[in-house]
């Protein structure tokens, strides 16, 4: 797995191993890289996972079994840009396994880790240069749960 520039690492407990299987499974050019496992120079088990080196999408990251200390917020999350309402669907659905779905297309996974899933439509309509079209997406965007498609069209075309 070639290193670039920037790498987002996700602090775990001790769930790790257990999350990075989870998102390589969900995207699908996912894929693991490098896991680094602890010694008798590291604390923690020694042959415990400490990180993993893990890709979706086309991005980094370094998952870290850093203990309780630290924990995930809202403050940062994860945007997953999708083609149409089955991909949508998709990712709404696995991503949110076992977590909490919020609104406005934001979800927290069984982790903690917030992500939004974001249609490719949605954005094409917020960017339009007519303000009231932005308006009545943004009204009916603001009333989702998780997005759907048809009904922000509806609003874009004013029906």
């Amino acid at each position: 797995m070639a290193r670039t520039g920037i790498t987002t690492c996700l602090w775990f407990d001790d769930q790790a191993e257990e999350a990075v299987d989870h998102y390589t499974s969900i995207f699908p050019d996912g894929r693991i890289g490098q896991v680094i496992r602890n010694t008798d120079a590291t604390p923690g088990e020694t042959g415990a996972v400490m990180a993993i080196e893990f890709e979706i999408n086309g991005s980094s990251f370094m998952a870290l079994n850093g203990g309780p200390l630290f924990t995930f917020s809202e403050a940062v999350s994860f945007q997953v840009f999708c083609d149409d309402q089955a991909e949508v669907d998709s990712y709404w659905s696995r991503l949110g396994e076992g977590g909490e779905e919020s609104q406005c297309g934001w979800l927290k996974d069984r982790y903690g880790v917030s992500w939004q899933i974001i249609p490719t439509a949605y954005m094409e309509m917020v960017a339009d240069p007519d303000p009231a079209k932005v308006a009545r997406v943004l009204d009916a965007m603001m009333k989702m749960v998780k997005l759907d498609i048809a009904a922000l069209r509806k609003a874009y075309d004013g029906d």
